[in-house]
């Protein structure tokens, strides 16, 4: 009897395991199986269905554009200059030309601010990126719209960036 217990408990063990260690919003915060949490946008933005990045949303209406987050705790990535980092997250625009890049500091960790202009699929495009690195992890931060409506979504993706809290480890 106590044989045949085992195993029902060691299955409820692992569900509860991987339920703390998936992806999920409650109450408005992004809570990433990396350790790391963000505060969605009020209103408008929705989640971007089939999203590679840990986090992806989009809208739409007269005011389109898309942000993402992604971190990157493994690998060489996070021994990589910040500048180089940057430069990654607008690889594939045409037409580019950089408008502004400074170092800044993101919750605590050392940060490197871009905004790009380019060509995207034959369309005028705005990029703000922002890379936010610590001794564990990369955090890349992407905000991208057509040009005429760059600046509608652009305080919303800096309070995005600006609510990052790193915590426990995965």
């Amino acid at each position: 009897m106590l044989g045949r217990m085992k195993m029902p408990v060691a299955a409820c063990a692992l569900l509860l395991l991987a339920g703390c260690s998936a992806d999920r919003i409650e109450r408005g915060v992004f809570h990433s199986r990396k350790g790391y949490e963000v505060r969605l946008p009020a209103s408008g933005w929705l989640l971007a269905s089939g999203a590679k990045a840990d986090l992806e949303l989009r809208r739409g209406g007269p005011a389109p554009g898309g942000m993402l987050v992604d971190a990157t705790c493994e690998g060489s990535s996070p021994r990589r200059p910040l500048g180089v980092l940057a430069r990654h997250l607008v690889f594939g625009l045409t037409d580019r030309s950089d408008v502004e890049s400074q170092e800044t500091v993101v919750g605590g960790r050392h940060a490197v601010r871009s905004l790009v202009r380019g060509q995207r699929d034959g369309a005028r495009v705005a990029v703000e990126a922002v890379v936010v690195k610590d001794g564990r992890c990369v955090y890349d931060f992407l905000y991208v719209a057509p040009a005429d409506h760059f600046e509608a979504g652009r305080s919303d993706f800096r309070g995005f960036v600006e609510s990052l809290a790193v915590g426990r480890e995965p």
